[in-house]
């Protein structure tokens, strides 16, 4: 994580890693491309994410904001440029990397509990060799009791609501050791209640040094609850701090380019139809 004193890795708790600075940008864009076929999704993107911060990734559908995620992971290839996390490439950083898909692409009706999808975040790192141990369940275990779903450890998940279900994948996340989390559009279908409750929980998270970057489609909630934003419509319109990225000539850039409201009614119709 991005704070004061060492880190420790967590898979070799005796070894200390080097001391991050807190204004380090732990994750750069140099000039990336991705596409699809003939499609390009994003198109020539620089950009820096400081170390500790939450970051709403933004734009129309279609604007490229999962793929943006998709390709810190390596589930999207480069058509150009690259991106490194810290210093080293993607396929050398891939533990400090957490990353929750839509809840709408989970099969919620398989059969499995709580913890047993919470127990699917030790899996990268027990490998071919090791087995399930003392260390891991404790992992388990304190990832759960930080999300508050311990007392769901046994329920099938097709039983619980919208916010238990995010909360379940985001202790999935936590359990794997991670320390920069990849959420897409994890305030999707949640009632308000449960998106209130997220959106503190990701505030915890930035105060403990943990980096977050959620693509989402409200406005409001990235103008309430998160400390900086990128907007997208293929290529960057803008990233920085949140109030500025959403600057009424920004937002109308970025929904006029991808087909959304007309400029003089951007800043008032993109919230509500990004929330569709």
């Amino acid at each position: 994580m991005c704070r004061r004193g060492p880190l420790r890795d967590i898979d070799a708790p005796a070894r200390l890693l080097p001391r991050v600075p807190a204004n380090h940008n732990i994750l750069r864009f140099s000039d990336v491309t991705v596409r699809y076929g003939d499609l390009t999704a994003l198109r020539n993107v620089t950009l820096e994410v400081p170390c500790g911060s939450s970051t709403a990734v933004l734009g129309a559908n279609g604007a490229g904001k999962s793929t943006l995620l998709r390709s810190i992971v390596g589930l999207r290839r480069l058509a150009g440029g690259e991106i490194l996390i810290g210093d080293s490439h993607p396929q050398h950083a891939r533990p400090r990397i957490a990353y929750v898909p839509q809840r709408h692409s989970v099969d919620w009706d398989f059969p499995i509990t709580v913890r047993g999808v919470v127990e699917q975040g030790r899996y990268p790192s027990l490998g071919l060799l090791r087995r399930f141990g003392r260390p891991d369940v404790d992992r388990v275990d304190r990832a759960m009791e930080e999300l508050g779903i311990l007392d769901l450890a046994g329920r099938q998940i097709r039983r619980l609501s919208g916010g238990q279900q995010q909360r379940v994948f985001l202790a999935r996340a936590v359990a794997q050791g991670g320390d920069i989390f990849l959420l897409d559009e994890p305030f999707a279908g949640l009632d308000i209640f449960a998106v209130e409750e997220l959106a503190r929980e990701l505030g915890e998270w930035e105060a403990q040094g943990r980096t977050v970057l959620a693509a989402m489609h409200d406005l409001e909630i990235a103008r309430r609850s998160f400390r900086r934003g990128i907007l997208l419509a293929t290529e960057l319109i803008a990233d920085g701090p949140i109030a500025e990225v959403l600057e009424a000539q920004n937002i109308q850039r970025a929904y006029h380019s991808g087909g959304g409201p007309s400029p003089g009614s951007a800043p008032q119709l993109a919230a509500e139809d990004l929330r569709k």
